[in-house]
């Protein structure tokens, strides 16, 4: 059945589907809906009839009640390999050097085989048990092809009483200890260009700093994480709020657009999801809530017919990255929610 779970409500009785600039048109009008966007921008909002709380917490052990995962054997495939990865951040400090780019986030893409009838609820369940997350999701609708889920602690978007939100996480570590001064440069960066794209839709001088650099702790590592908000200018809608602020800044770079040739240039494939925007949005009430699609997973299936679960992981990298390190901070992003899906982390 399709349905949708966020970290305090979920959703069913799909009675819309829409895509692209008509999806930002829709879910500015009326309706709860569920938001996928790809980081290559491609939308799909599914509207749904029934909304109501969600009574379980995060780590609730009636979450594990029926699930029905097998785990995998941690034969994944990366889009690219340490070797090709440690090029790429060396190409970005050449690149940086040169003046072309301050900061990149450069990522690579996981797959996994599954088996067709593999139901990623279960999934979810462990996830939501082993590595609660603030913004946890779970979008599941054929007709959009979604199948979704996700455990970011990333907010991208929050709109609530005219007050556009967004908090971007850069500098990760296994402790708080451990945190380099690279990183709180990188957070310092992305945050000035937050306050560029969401200056575009707010009021003019209304945007604001609410908290830089504070320290989060998740399972398994901190973030360093900012909050940066303004008031948004009356009657504006999705489509403008994306064109202004889409994809992350904390997920592309800066400047924005060097940035994301650089990706071009570097990644291979598309991230889908991962690094997108995933969550919900409340055009009755003009609430929302979209999360960076960063400890997401998806399924889907290839032109052979073969379904596959992908994962994405990325690091921010700047001048002082250590390349090898910086594949290192991929992995430990990645190795918690890799582990649950293996059965090698208990929940």
């Amino acid at each position: 059945m399709d349905h949708a779970r966020f970290a305090d409500r979920q959703a069913r009785g799909v009675i819309d589907v829409r895509r692209g600039r008509d999806a930002l048109s829709a879910i500015s009008e009326s309706g709860f809906w569920a938001v996928v966007a790809t980081f290559e921008g491609a939308v799909t909002a599914v509207r749904f009839a029934d909304v109501e709380p969600l009574p379980l917490v995060p780590g609730d052990p009636v979450l594990l009640e029926g699930v029905d995962w097998d785990p995998l054997d941690r034969h994944w495939h990366s889009s690219l390999d340490r070797a090709a990865y440690v090029s790429a951040v060396e190409e970005i400090r050449r690149r940086i050097a040169a003046g072309a780019v301050y900061q990149v986030n450069v990522c690579r893409v996981l797959r996994h085989e599954l088996d067709a009838g593999a139901d990623l609820d279960g999934l979810d369940a462990l996830l939501r048990r082993g590595n609660p997350a603030p913004h946890a999701a779970r979008i599941r609708c054929r007709e959009g092809g979604l199948d979704v889920v996700g455990a970011s602690p990333e907010l991208y978007l929050s709109r609530r009483d005219g007050r556009l939100v967004t908090k971007p996480i850069k500098g990760t570590a296994p402790t708080a200890e451990q945190m380099l001064p690279k990183d709180h440069a990188e957070n310092v960066m992305i945050v000035d260009l937050m306050r560029n794209d969401i200056s575009a839709v707010c009021e003019p001088g209304s945007v604001r700093v609410d908290e830089l650099c504070a320290i989060e702790e998740h399972p398994g590592l901190v973030h360093l994480v900012s909050t940066v908000s303004g008031t948004l200018r009356e009657r504006v809608g999705w489509d403008a709020i994306f064109d202004a602020a889409f994809p992350p800044g904390s997920v592309s770079g800066a400047p924005k657009s060097s940035a994301l040739r650089t990706i071009h240039d570097l990644e291979v494939g598309e991230r889908g999801p991962y690094c997108g925007a995933i969550g919900w949005v409340d055009a009755d009430r003009g609430e929302a809530d979209l999360s960076v699609g960063i400890r997401t997973f998806w399924a889907e299936h290839d032109e052979e017919g073969r379904r596959w679960l992908r994962f994405g992981t990325g690091a921010g990298i700047t001048w002082a990255s250590d390349p090898a390190g910086e594949w290192a901070e991929t992995e430990l992003k990645a190795s918690r929610l890799i582990g649950l899906a293996a059965g090698t982390v208990t929940p």
